[in-house]
C-alpha cells in the first residue's frame, strides 16, 4: 500500500457501533489501523456530555473524530474540543443518507452544497492544528458524477483540504434506507479512481464494497488508501495481518487467544467504572467468523453477557468453548 501515509489503512465511522469499546477490541488486533469514531454532530459535542461521547484510551491512537453539521462556527467549536481532547485529526461527513441527517443538513446532503462545506472546512482549519478531511460519496440522487464530482473535490480542496475519503457510490437521499444505500447504488471505483488521476497532488481514499484486506491493498496501489466499513465489524480477523502486510511492521504477533485475553482484561477493567459487559461484547461476536465453534463463541456471549451481573467470566467461558485446548482463563 501507499507508504509513508498515516492514512492508508482505516476502519470507517458506524454509526451506533465506532464507540470506544470497538476501538479497544480492534487495537487488540491492529496496532496501526486507523480508528474512527461514529459520527457526531456538532450540537452533541458542544452541548452533550463530553466525556461520555469523546473519552477514548490512549492506545486508540490513531482516532479520528468524525463531525456531523453545516455551520462553520459550530463545527471549528466542535473541532477544537476535539483536539483538546487529543484527537489526531478531524472528519467531516458528507456521505451519511439517513432522513435524520438529511434534515439537519448534513451528511449526503452537503453534497449539492460544496462552497458550503468548502466554508466548513476553511473553519476548521483554522481553528485547530491537526488535519481537517472530508469522507463524501461520488454524489448523490440524479448528479451527473463525473462532472459534479470532480467539481466538488476541486472546491473544498481549494479551501485547504488535502484528504478525501470517497464512498464509490452514489446516495438516493429519497427512496432507499441507509441500508440500501450501502448495498443498491452501484460501486464506482473507476470515477474515484479518475479523481486522484485530476487531482495527483490531493490524498483520495477508497471506501465502499471492500471486503478484506487483498481488496483494500489492490485498491491502494492507484489510489493512497483504502476504508473498509461492515466487513471490519462482522469479520475482525481479516485485520490480523494488516499491521505486517500494509505498514511494514513486523512487531505485532496476534493469535486469537492473545485477542481473548485482553478482552478479558479490558472487561474487568471496564466493568470496575460501570460498564456493562454487554456494552463490551456486543462488538467482538465475529470474532471466530468462519471458524468451528463461532456459532457456540456468539451462543454464550449472546445470552449471558446481557445478564444482570454478567462479567469477564463470560468471556473466559465462551473462550474455553471455542478453544478448549488453547486457552486457559
Amino acid at each position: 500500500m501507499t507508504k509513508n501515509h498515516n492514512n492508508n489503512l482505516s476502519i470507517a465511522p458506524m454509526m451506533d457501533w465506532s464507540d470506544r469499546h470497538y476501538r479497544s477490541f480492534m487495537r487488540l488486533i491492529t496496532k496501526r489501523t486507523v480508528l474512527y469514531t461514529e459520527m457526531l454532530t456538532v450540537t452533541a459535542v458542544i452541548h452533550g456530555d463530553r466525556e461520555r461521547l469523546l473519552g477514548f484510551s490512549p492506545l486508540e491512537h490513531r482516532v479520528v473524530l468524525q463531525l456531523g453539521g453545516s455551520d462553520p462556527g459550530q463545527l471549528a467549536e466542535a473541532a477544537i474540543i476535539g483536539e483538546q481532547f487529543g484527537y489526531d485529526e478531524i472528519n467531516l461527513n458528507v456521505g451519511c443518507p439517513s432522513d435524520r441527517v438529511q434534515s439537519g443538513r448534513f451528511g449526503a446532503v452537503l453534497m449539492l452544497e460544496p462552497q458550503l462545506v468548502a466554508e466548513c472546512i476553511s473553519a476548521m482549519q483554522q481553528a485547530v492544528s491537526i488535519p481537517v478531511t472530508v469522507k463524501c460519496r461520488v454524489g448523490v440522487d440524479e448528479q451527473a458524477v463525473e462532472e459534479t464530482l470532480p467539481n466538488f473535490i476541486g472546491i473544498v480542496a481549494d479551501a485547504g483540504c488535502q484528504t478525501f475519503i470517497i464512498h464509490a457510490r452514489k446516495a438516493w437521499l429519497k427512496g432507499l434506507s441507509p441500508k440500501q444505500n450501502r448495498e443498491i447504488p452501484p460501486l464506482n471505483y473507476s470515477l474515484v479512481k479518475s479523481i486522484k488521476q485530476q487531482f495527483p497532488e490531493l490524498q483520495i481514499i477508497l471506501n465502499g464494497g471492500l471486503l478484506d484486506l487483498p481488496q483494500a491493498i489492490s485498491a491502494s496501489e492507484t489510489l493512497d488508501g483504502a476504508m473498509i466499513g461492515r466487513a471490519a465489524y462482522h469479520n475482525p480477523w481479516i485485520f490480523s495481518q494488516a499491521d505486517r502486510l500494509v505498514f511494514n511492521d513486523e512487531r505485532t504477533s496476534v493469535t486469537r487467544e492473545t485477542v481473548v485475553q485482553g478482552l478479558i482484561e479490558y472487561a474487568a477493567l471496564e466493568q470496575g467504572n460501570g460498564t456493562r459487559l454487554h456494552d463490551i461484547t456486543r462488538h467482538v461476536l465475529g470474532l471466530f467468523a468462519g471458524e468451528p465453534g463461532a456459532r457456540k463463541w456468539r451462543q454464550i456471549l449472546s445470552v449471558e453477557g446481557v445478564k444482570l451481573g454478567a462479567d469477564w467470566r463470560v468471556i473466559a467461558k465462551a473462550a474455553k468453548a471455542v478453544l478448549p485446548e488453547k486457552f486457559v482463563a
